[in-house]
């Protein structure tokens, strides 16, 4: 709960939701933690009610679960849930190659060598912020370049529940074959070859949805009733 730190007071909403779904997946607010608005909302600086937003917003995405006049509280990964997520990021993710790599220029490709530079040094370090955001940066390239803000939205909907899981298995989850997988597609994106470039895509996102069995596992451990469909 301390790594939630007081946010401005400009789109609290935005905000608030940013700051709690960042301590979510970080595992700052593990699986079955209750939350309380008025607690968050002290915590964070501001009044209950874009907290209550926030945790609505939460709800919806599957991060949260509550139950009127019982509980609110941090979900567990869930097996179906987590696969469920997997398998429209890796489509939407699939859809931005195909799209994309038409329109990539040298600046785009410069851009995911160093993201790639950067998850490889991050991967034999263990350091697994490092390593996940620039994962996220170097996928971010083809999604901007294809322009759709709807497979854009989607990923951002959907990615925080992956790698909720993804932090928990990071070194156990294939980290280090993915600086390989990265380099195909970088390659791939070089080349032109929109269809190679989706082979890979579609390669690195499948594995992810093999994730979701360990997530169970890791969850089980936790004691915490599976939380319900988002």
């Amino acid at each position: 709960m301390d790594a939630l730190r007081p946010v401005g007071r400009t789109l609290l909403r935005d905000r608030a939701y940013e700051s709690l779904r960042e301590a979510i997946v970080r595992g700052d607010l593990a699986p079955g933690a209750p939350l309380k608005d008025a607690d968050l909302a002290e915590r964070l600086g501001l009044s209950r009610a874009p907290v209550r937003d926030a945790l609505a917003r939460l709800c919806d995405e599957g991060l949260v679960e509550t139950k009127p006049q019982s509980y609110t509280r941090v979900t567990r990964p869930v097996s179906r849930i987590v696969r469920d997520a997997a398998s429209v990021v890796r489509v939407m993710h699939e859809l931005a190659a195909r799209t994309g790599v038409p329109l990539l220029g040298p600046e785009g490709i410069r851009t995911m060598r160093e993201a790639n530079e950067r998850f490889s040094a991050a991967v034999r370090d263990s350091d697994v912020e490092t390593a996940l955001a620039a994962d996220d940066a170097l996928h971010q390239v083809l999604v901007i370049a294809s322009g759709n803000h709807a497979a854009a939205a989607t990923i951002a909907r959907y990615t925080p529940l992956i790698r909720r899981v993804e932090r928990r298995l990071f070194g156990d989850a294939g980290s280090c074959g993915s600086a390989e997988l990265h380099t195909r597609l970088i390659d791939a994106c070089e080349a032109g070859d929109a269809e190679a470039a989706v082979r890979v895509t579609t390669e690195i996102w499948a594995a992810l949805e093999q994730l979701a069995d360990e997530a169970t596992e890791v969850a089980d451990v936790t004691g915490i009733p599976a939380p319900s469909a988002p």
